[in-house]
């Protein structure tokens, strides 16, 4: 196997390093509270979790059409993030939690895997919205995890205020 760039590999790091810091801060919530509404949003754990394996897989097939040097046809007009994220939501609330962990384990796991194998030259490429494929793996990648690492950790802090008043 080829050596791995190094720009590729702090990439693939910050990936797994936001990952398990979303996992820490979703370990906090007591278990029988992750299919409840309301830890995002109106979402729970589980619509939680789906979509940041759904968003994973939508880094994952960027990298694929990258490859292929179709990048710039990634994207552009179809659903928008707001429809595809709702729809996610609804089939994760009609899935088991497990299921749904399993699916966004694999999504990263599938992820992490493909970002070893960039070519460092691909990461410049743009989309069809024009994003680079590094703002696209970054933004839903390791940068996606954090965001909802802070949301989880949010709403702890806005439950201890309510409790607090």
């Amino acid at each position: 196997m080829a050596e791995v760039d190094e720009a590729v590999k702090r990439l693939a790091d910050d990936l797994v390093a936001a990952r398990d810091e979303f996992l820490a801060a979703l370990g906090d919530v007591d278990p029988a509270l992750l299919t409840s509404p309301g830890l995002v949003g109106e979402w729970s754990a589980r619509e939680l979790l789906a979509h940041l394996g759904y968003w994973a897989g939508h880094a994952a097939e960027a990298i694929h059409l990258a490859a292929q040097g179709l990048l710039d046809e990634f994207e552009g007009p179809g659903p928008s993030v707001d429809e595809r994220n709702a729809v996610v939501a609804r089939v994760a609330s009609e899935t088991t939690l497990r299921t749904v962990r399993t699916r966004e384990e694999q999504a990263f796991d599938a992820l992490r895997e493909r970002v070893l194998e960039v070519d460092p030259e691909w990461l410049s490429e743009r989309d069809a919205d024009g994003d680079t494929l590094e703002e696209i793996l970054r933004d839903d990648g390791a940068d996606h995890y954090r965001e909802h690492a802070r949301d989880i950790r949010a709403w702890f802090t806005a439950g201890a205020e309510a409790e607090d008043d």
